[in-house]
């Protein structure tokens, strides 16, 4: 999942600067070191993190994977300017701000559709991050389409490629909870354990098989070396298998 985040903003960024003059001091620029010039409110980056804000916050809670998704992009940002940590440091505060109220969305999303007016690419990536952002934690609750809905509205998203970007995702995350819903039945069945059983039980369960497949022990037992290689590998799943579902149960 990391490196799906980290894909994601480079993705982003590269959509951020192409085909932009250095000159355009309002836009993100990752050639040279940027100088800030005037309200970094105003300029591209200041107007992408309020986006985010009211994206991130639309469903009332910010969780671990979106606060990492948000901390990777700010420090992105922060990079292509000069005084790199202070620029941080207002991104961050622009998002704190922007958090608070979904009040101003349409004015800031229409601000970037005019800095972005003649690139439609540019805007539709940006949405497809946003949409990203929303759905990182597996839901997508009727805020978030709502929020994510209207600014692609006023960034003058086609409905069609809005549709088909939500339908994505949908299928992507549908894809791998049902992964992860595997992986986890397939965990219980290593242990010889089920999804009811309390964790002292599981606990107990695992400790059995411990004593069983420990190759220390099998070699204690006079054993042959592909025994205790094959309990070896035996050993590394089922301790694979009770800290995925010590995972799920926590």
């Amino acid at each position: 999942m990391t490196y799906m985040i980290v894909l994601a903003v480079i993705v982003l960024f590269y959509f951020l600067t192409k085909n932009y003059d250095t000159n355009a001091y309002q836009h993100i620029n990752v050639d040279v070191k940027q100088t800030l010039k005037g309200d970094l409110r105003e300029h591209e980056a200041g107007l992408l993190v309020a986006l985010m804000a009211k994206v991130a916050k639309a469903d009332g809670r910010v969780s671990e994977l979106e606060a990492e998704l948000l901390s990777l992009t700010f420090s992105d940002i922060a990079r292509v300017f000069e005084e790199s940590e202070r620029i941080r440091e207002e991104l961050k505060a622009i998002y704190q701000t922007e958090m608070q109220t979904f009040d101003n969305t349409l004015i800031v999303s229409k601000k970037y559709l005019k800095l972005t007016q003649s690139d439609y690419v540019k805007r539709l990536k940006v949405m497809e991050y946003l949409l990203n952002l929303a759905f990182i934690d597996g839901e997508f609750s009727q805020t978030e389409r709502m929020i994510t809905e209207d600014i692609a509205d006023a960034l003058e998203i086609k409905r069609s490629d809005f549709e088909r970007m939500i339908e994505q995702f949908k299928t992507f995350y549908t894809h791998k909870a049902e992964k992860k819903r595997f992986g986890i039945q397939n965990a219980y069945d290593v242990l010889g354990a089920s999804p009811q059983d309390d964790m002292e039980s599981i606990k107990k369960k695992y400790r059995a098989l411990v004593k069983e497949y420990h190759p220390d022990i099998l070699m204690g037992q006079g054993k042959d070396q592909s025994m205790i290689d094959a309990a070896t590998a035996k050993l590394q799943e089922i301790n694979e298998a009770y800290e995925t579902i010590k995972k799920e149960k926590s």
